[in-house]
């Protein structure tokens, strides 16, 4: 990722942040209407689970500078997605499809091009680390 493209996912983020409960549950409710088959990987309470999303969302876009020193918790991340939800490789675009729709809500106007660019390539990025992780155990 550029610098300019970091800026632009954690100004946006900034934006986004104080209302992360709405957002997670925005996400996952749009991720279940892409692929409804899904849900059943959720047995917890889904607002928890977009409170989780929330934090590791935050972590990661924190962290892009220095990928390097969260690059374990995202390691950790993809390995246990792997191992508890049994998340494919194709389903990580589905997940990308409602992160990119979920920001596009949450940010009107401000997800212009430029900045839906920097998302897909900030989720491209820990995407690719949490696969390779998970799939290298396999």
């Amino acid at each position: 990722m550029t610098p300019k493209q970091i800026d632009l996912v954690q100004r946006t983020w900034q934006i986004v942040a104080p209302n992360s409960l709405q957002v997670g549950e925005a996400f996952y409710n749009r991720l279940f209407e892409i692929d409804p088959s899904l849900r059943g990987m959720f047995a917890h309470d889904v607002s928890e689970q977009g409170r989780k999303l929330m934090e590791m969302i935050n972590v990661a876009v924190n962290g892009l500078p220095h990928l390097e020193l969260v690059r374990p918790e995202i390691e950790n991340l993809g390995r246990r997605h792997l191992e508890e939800y049994r998340v494919t490789e194709l389903q990580y675009n589905t997940v990308g499809n409602a992160l990119l729709w979920t920001l596009d809500q949450a940010l009107g106007d401000a997800f212009n091009l430029e900045v839906e660019a920097a998302w897909t390539e900030a989720y491209h990025v820990i995407a690719d680390i949490m696969k390779s992780a998970a799939y290298a155990t396999v």
